[in-house]
C-alpha cells in the first residue's frame, strides 16, 4: 500500500506543479526508477496504475522483463557500454543515456537485428561534474545530434540530464534551463525533439517548471534501497 500511496502523492504534486506553471500534466511522463528493487515492488506499482519503469543495469532490466509478464514500458536510464547494448535493445522502449555516436551506431546495429526502431535520448552533462556521464562540448553534442538522423533504426526523441548534486536550487534550475534552451536551439534548426528527461525525487518540481516531460522518480515511490541485497532477494 505504501507504493500506491506514494504514487498518488507524486501524481497529485505533479498536477499542482503544472497548475502553478501553466502546464498540462498529461505532458509529464512519470518513470518509476525500479533499479535494485524486487519484482514485487514493480508489480505493486503496476497494480496501482504505473506503466513506465526505469532501470540502469542492462542484465537487471533483462532479468526483470523476463519475469514480469505485464504491459510495462521499460526505460533504460543508466550508463550503457557498447557490449551491453544487446541486453537493452530487446526490452527497452526508450534508452535515455546515449552519450556518443559510437554507442548510437551500436544501438542502431542491434535494433536492425531485432527489427525495431529504438527510441533514444541523448545525455547531456549540464552540471559540469566529472562524476556524471553525458556530452559537454558543443562540437560533440552537434556531431551526435546531427549524425543520428542517418541511422535508420534509431529515433531521436529528446535530451536527458542529471542536475548537480546540491541543495542550491539556482544551480539545479540553471542545469535544467540549459537543457531546455539546447532543445529549443535544435528544434529551431529542424531537429525533431519531443522530450526533456530531467528531474528526480529531490528536484522534479524545478524540472517540471523548466519544461521536463519525463521525470525519473525512485526513492519517493519505493523508499530507500537496500544495496546489501540483490533485486532477486527483495
Amino acid at each position: 500500500m505504501m507504493i500506491e500511496q506514494n504514487l498518488y502523492k507524486i501524481k497529485e504534486n505533479i498536477f499542482n506543479i503544472c497548475a502553478s506553471a501553466n502546464r498540462n500534466p498529461a505532458e509529464i511522463k512519470l518513470i518509476a526508477v525500479s533499479k535494485n528493487f524486487g519484482v514485487r515492488h514493480i508489480e505493486e506499482a503496476y497494480a496501482a496504475g504505473q506503466i513506465d519503469f526505469g532501470e540502469n543495469r542492462p542484465q537487471e532490466l533483462e532479468g526483470k522483463s523476463k519475469i514480469i509478464d505485464s504491459n510495462i514500458c521499460w526505460h533504460f536510464i543508466g550508463n550503457l557500454q557498447k557490449n551491453k547494448v544487446k541486453y537493452v535493445v530487446k526490452t527497452a522502449e526508450f534508452i535515455h543515456s546515449v552519450n556518443s555516436l559510437e554507442l548510437a551506431e551500436e544501438i542502431n546495429k542491434r535494433s536492425e537485428k531485432n527489427d525495431k526502431v529504438q527510441k533514444i535520448l541523448v545525455e547531456i552533462n549540464t552540471s559540469e561534474e566529472e562524476s556524471k556521464q553525458g556530452l559537454t562540448k558543443d562540437s560533440e553534442i552537434e556531431k551526435v545530434i546531427y549524425n543520428i538522423g542517418d541511422l535508420k533504426n534509431i529515433k531521436l526523441v529528446g535530451l536527458m540530464t542529471m542536475a548537480p548534486y546540491t541543495e542550491d536550487e539556482n544551480k539545479i534550475r540553471k542545469s535544467f534551463v540549459f537543457l531546455r534552451m539546447l532543445k529549443d536551439k535544435f528544434v529551431q534548426n529542424g531537429v525533431e525533439l519531443k522530450h526533456l528527461s530531467m528531474g528526480m525525487s529531490s528536484d522534479y518540481k524545478i524540472a517540471i517548471e523548466e519544461g521536463s516531460t519525463m521525470i525519473r522518480i525512485g526513492s519517493a515511490i519505493f523508499g530507500d534501497r537496500d544495496y546489501s541485497k540483490s533485486w532477486r532477494e527483495l
